[in-house]
């Protein structure tokens, strides 16, 4: 090991598969004065990479997983650390068996293959050892395999190192990290200071603490995983290699069991949640085996042992078999069980790779280093994005209760609409009390109560019978209601209002505020006062990096308003922007702002019985903001819509919120005015206009060229990715963003069935689609068009595929249903002339 010098371009604390992983990827892409530090010895110094079951499963359901796994198992191949067995998750239950059939979909989606359903007795065949009368079926995935982690991590380190670029010292504690002028500046050891204007902190389960040296959060907390390895194993007695049969997930127990040579190794997620405080994790000196290996709890484990002697009698019963290591193993958990990456809101140059497991850890090692060095990583991590979480969602309280809650979710079946049980009312609306009155159904939006419709609207269904249809397979029916779309309708024909109070909105003030806004945002923003700009944000190589709205409000002044769930993401994408000279300040609003959504032909009525202000298209065009009087409030009222009908947003400040809801619902009662939920905002009024959705049609792997979205002249001013975006409309786009319906719902039982989203897009023969860069179709969005009556799905399609008429399937629970396209664009099905936006 090397002496600590005193300067260096970067810190990575941190010697597990990440810290390692790093350093690595960091000197490819030619950095120099690393400098790596861990309090433990080298090469296992004590945390989770040491312990944690190294086996890796490809599929996910999130693309964004999936694709940080791929590559990680890509970058193990490649240190010949990785040992391919095959992985098989059984299932006990018919429930599973079709949570089973969405994951061979997702494996499709996101072009992992070969997978496949496997039978009972096939899956005896691949694992004699297993008790196939316990089980009804599986999924097989071939590529399944176990890595040597501590070996990768080695020999990564180990090229960081002879390249000349790295330098590790190992055995030092981090005691502080200095911060002046909100930048680090430079880590404290016990061993002397290192000054560092960057400093990664990649210490597992020690991270909070770490981060809080600085004054910045990283909101995780170590959780117990009980693991136990069994042995000798006769059958495993002459094995040659650490693994030589399928791994097994027990999937409706939260369990796992492998060979680990001559003993079984078996894992629960299954027993209650264990979670520790990181201060209390005990020390090198304090630990029997590890500070991450805790004393086993047999307690907790007896059930999970019953479980494990069900599926396996021939390993578990047998006496002479003996329990040869046994661990409450840390590992990191987090409040939305994704890992937390990126750069801290709270200090300028602190990074965080932290709650990453094994299986995905060269891959976002690679993404860190590529992030650090280019502003953005190959791979989308706008969901992993610390940033992404509000204050409220960085407490301890928050952090141990969705941790809590979601453990033993680890191997369980998560709806795509499940909403979180614990750490609700959070955040609430002045309209909350109003919409509990009106049996609001609440779903939870950046830590907001949100209607998602109204039992109050019970009564919709009567008015419009024949035209909204219930869903008989409960899958589909869940977290959804017909209501959703008779409210869409009673929009369509009258007026709804909606709470849109869990927009993120803040202001870019000051006299640099207008150069800020124009290098972040796509389209112009030199604007007039009162104008409203939907623009698309881009990353350095032309993705997206979000979409939202501005309006100006003064010389000096521009008001951003975007979507809860990336608010803050976005928020720290604009203040990263402004200039250093401080001419330029980014103000978060978002707790004083409410905003009440008012959209559908006899909007205008409502309004104009609120306000003497003219309202009328030519006092108020489209794409107009300004303030004026409500019901004696003073109210900014913005006209734009995302459900495709005309109507204003209007901003009160949150201590007026509940007034305005009365107001409107008053004047809104004669005109037959409803409350609509998201259900209607965020689905059926977006899909039947074609409205792209971040995180959904948009992100940082397609551009806005393929989205269809690159309507009117490049600004001559400098924004962010203004290169690549030229570079992208000069060139045939290799996809295209299209608008399907579905032909028939009917499944091979007789009951219709509806697409969720994320299945795969497939040629009437059952192909799967992908365009030239290999990006597999998938259903990006999927939802109900009732105007249209239609089941509405948004999908990539390369060109010989985006036509109109197109004759495509869409694979949902294993069976394929035949699909057209019917729009290849942004042209919507609803409205297609935006007459009504514009009435």
């Amino acid at each position: 090991m090397s002496s600590l010098p005193s300067n260096a371009r970067v810190v990575v604390i941190g010697a597990g598969i990440v810290g390692n992983g790093l350093a690595c990827h960091l000197a490819r892409l030619g950095w120099t004065g690393i400098v790596q530090l861990d309090k433990g010895p080298l090469p296992n110094p004590g945390g989770s990479t040491g312990h944690a079951s190294n086996f890796i499963y490809p599929v996910d359901h999130s693309r964004e997983m999936t694709a940080l796994t791929l590559d990680s198992m890509r970058q193990y191949k490649e240190l010949d650390v990785f040992t391919e067995c095959g992985g098989i998750e059984v299932a006990r239950t018919e429930e599973r068996m079709e949570e089973l059939r969405r994951r061979v979909a997702s494996a499709k989606s996101w072009g992992v293959e070969p997978a496949s359903l496997v039978t009972p007795a096939e899956i005896k065949e691949l694992v004699p050892f297993i008790d196939e009368s316990v089980i009804i079926g599986g999924f097989y995935c071939p590529g399944v395999g176990v890595v040597d982690s501590l070996r990768a991590g080695t020999l990564m380190r180990e090229e960081a190192q002879q390249s000349g670029a790295l330098t590790v010292a190992a055995n030092v504690e981090v005691t502080g990290i200095d911060v002046e002028h909100g930048r680090v500046t430079r880590v404290r050891t016990d061993a002397g200071d290192v000054e560092a204007e960057t400093v990664v902190i990649a210490c597992g389960v020690w991270s909070p603490l770490i981060a809080r040296m600085a004054g910045a959060a990283i909101p995780l907390t170590p959780a117990v995983h009980q693991m136990i390895d069994i042995g000798p194993v006769p059958r495993f007695e002459d094995a040659k290699s650490a693994i030589e049969y399928p791994i097994v997930r027990d999937m409706d127990t939260n369990m796992y069991e492998r060979q680990d040579g001559r003993g079984l190794e078996i894992g629960s997620y299954a027993h209650r949640p264990i979670l520790h405080d990181p201060a209390q994790i005990p020390s090198i000196e304090e630990s029997a085996l590890s500070p991450t290996e805790l004393p086993f709890t047999q307690d907790d484990f007896n059930l999970q042992l019953e479980q494990a002697l069900e599926l396996m009698p021939e390993i578990v019963g047998d006496e002479s078999v003996g329990i040869k290591y046994a661990i409450n193993g840390l590992l990191s958990l987090t409040p939305d069980g994704l890992p937390i990456l990126g750069e801290t809101p709270e200090v300028k140059g602190l990074w965080s790779a932290a709650a990453v497991w094994i299986k995905e850890g060269p891959g976002v090692a690679r993404g860190i280093a590529e992030w650090m060095t280019h502003g953005e990583p190959e791979i989308d991590l706008q969901a992993s994005d610390i940033a992404r979480f509000y204050p409220c969602q960085r407490t301890v309280a928050h952090v141990r209760a969705r941790a809590a809650e979601g453990f033993n979710k680890t191997y369980g079946i998560v709806h795509p609409g499940e909403q979180w049980e614990s750490s609700r009312r959070v955040r609430l609306s002045p309209f909350y009390e109003r919409e509990k009155e009106l049996g609001a159904v609440f779903f939870e939006a950046a830590g907001w109560e949100r209607p998602q419709w109204y039992a109050s609207n019970q009564a919709l269904l009567a008015d419009y019978d024949g035209r909204v249809k219930p869903r008989d397979a409960e899958w589909d029916a869940r977290w959804w209601s017909p209501i959703i779309n008779a409210e869409h309708l009673a929009m369509r024909e009258r007026a709804a209002m909606f709470d849109l109070t869990a927009f993120c909105v803040f202001d870019v003030t000051g006299p640099g505020a207008l150069d800020t806004v124009q290098r972040v945002a796509m389209r112009q923003m030199d604007v007039p006062i009162g104008r409203v700009v939907y623009t698309p944000v881009l990353t350095p190589r032309g993705g997206f990096r979000s979409d939202l709205t501005i309006m100006r409000l003064g010389d000096e002044q521009f008001r951003v308003v975007t979507g809860g769930a990336h608010g803050m993401a976005d928020m720290k994408w604009f203040a990263d922007h402004t200039p250093e000279d401080g001419s330029a300040q980014v103000h978060d609003l978002t707790s004083a702002w409410c905003t009440l959504g008012l959209w559908g032909p006899r909007s205008r009525d409502i309004l104009r019985g609120l306000t003497s202000d003219d309202i009328s298209h030519e006092g108020f065009p489209f794409a107009r903001c300004r303030e004026i009087e409500v019901a004696g409030l003073p109210t900014l009222a913005s006209r734009i819509s995302y459900v495709g009908d005309l109507g204003w947003e209007l901003y009160v400040p949150i201590e007026q919120g509940a007034r305005l809801w009365d107001a409107v619902w008053e004047e809104g009662r004669p005109h037959g005015v409803v409350p609509a939920g998201i259900g209607v905002y965020g689905t059926t009024g977006r899909l039947e206009k074609g409205y792209r959705a971040f995180g959904f049609e948009l992100d940082g792997e397609y551009d806005v060229v393929e989205a269809g979205m690159a309507w009117g002249k490049v600004k001559d001013e400098e924004f962010v990715g203004r290169e690549a975006h030229v570079q992208q409309r000069e060139s045939e786009p290799v996809t295209h963003m299209c608008t399907l319906t579905v032909d028939d719902h009917t499944s091979s039982s007789g009951v219709a069935r509806y697409m969720l989203g994320r299945e795969p897009v497939l040629t009437r023969d059952g192909k799967p689609i992908a365009d030239a860069k290999g990006r597999r179709s998938f259903v990006t969005s999927a939802g109900a068009g009732p105007s249209v009556g239609k089941h509405i799905l948004m999908a990539y399609l390369p060109p010989e595929h985006a036509r109109e008429g197109e004759q495509l399937a869409v694979e949902y629970m294993a069976e394929q249903y035949p699909v057209t396209v019917a729009v290849a664009g942004s042209t919507p099905l609803f409205d297609p002339e935006n007459a009504r936006i514009r009435s």
